[in-house]
């Protein structure tokens, strides 16, 4: 309860945390917020302006935005949970490793990779991996895990690195015990805070990938209701329909503002330099 307290405290990032929790509720009870199919077409009410019937309008082809967006909620909560999930399953283990044991294949092989990934914008990576395995979601969520995995590694190697010579790691060593229990039992659940920090913060930058990618056609394909296909959709639309550009863009605003404030939050939560 004390630590809620303080996590109360910091502001934003309750609100934060708020956002999330709404973009979740809206996820898990799509069926019963939605109105309409979101795939429904109704051609007698093609490109409708905000009405009290639909109130985010109507697309090119009939279908509800409002609906849209409500789903396209799924679309993203999937996006950021599997992304970043891939990413710390790939980062985390190698971080762990290589910063435990150093060595050749730390300094000259793995760290020489993540910077070779590192040199290239985070979206241009993502776009050629997903370019090179073809188009929907499920190669989309593994191209941005793959290109948010550098950032793990390096976290995690980084805390690692701070961690492996604390006096209660050499005196585990000192007692005999494995390397494994080590970096599992002492040093993992110590090197924590930041890697959560980054996996918050990495699932806004997740929504905003699959957003792109999926607004270039190689994320989730027509008809499934996606922010970022709604875009693609709309965006020939401006000139007499620019509604439909508005509620999936504000949508990702939100989204994406939400998470970057929870992962603030966050950061003055568990840092122990900011704790009052």
């Amino acid at each position: 309860m004390k630590s809620f307290k303080k996590f109360l405290r910091t502001g934003l990032g309750l609100i934060g945390a708020l956002i999330i929790l709404a973009l979740i509720l809206v996820a898990l009870f799509a069926n019963q917020i939605a109105p309409y199919d979101p795939n429904a077409q109704n051609y007698d009410q093609i490109l409708m302006p905000p009405n009290a019937e639909h109130i985010f309008g109507t697309d090119d082809l009939g279908r509800d935005i409002f609906s849209r967006v409500v789903f396209g909620s799924q679309i993203s909560i999937k996006a950021a949970l599997i992304s970043v999930g891939i990413a710390m399953i790939i980062g985390v283990p190698i971080g762990l490793f290589t910063g435990y044991y150093r060595g050749f294949w730390d300094e000259w092989v793995v760290m020489r990779i993540i910077d070779a990934m590192q040199a290239f914008p985070f979206l241009i990576l993502a776009l050629a991996i997903s370019a090179v395995l073809g188009s929907g979601f499920g190669n989309a969520m593994l191209a941005i895990g793959i290109g948010f995995a550098p950032s793990f590694v390096r976290i995690t190697r980084g805390q690692v690195l701070s961690l492996r010579n604390m006096e209660y790691v050499n005196a585990a060593k000192s007692v005999g015990v494995k390397d494994m229990r080590i970096i599992f039992r002492h040093i993992l659940p110590n090197a924590l805070g930041p890697i959560i920090i980054q996996a918050t913060l990495a699932m806004a930058t997740g929504i905003l990938a699959e957003a792109s990618l999926s607004y270039l056609g190689l994320g989730v394909q027509p008809p499934t209701a996606s922010w970022g296909s709604m875009l693609n959709q709309a965006q020939t639309l401006m000139s007499v329909a620019p509604y439909a550009t508005y509620y999936p863009g504000m949508a990702i605003f939100i989204v994406v503002l939400g998470f970057n404030l929870l992962g603030d939050g966050l950061q003055q939560f568990l840092d122990p330099r900011t704790r009052k």
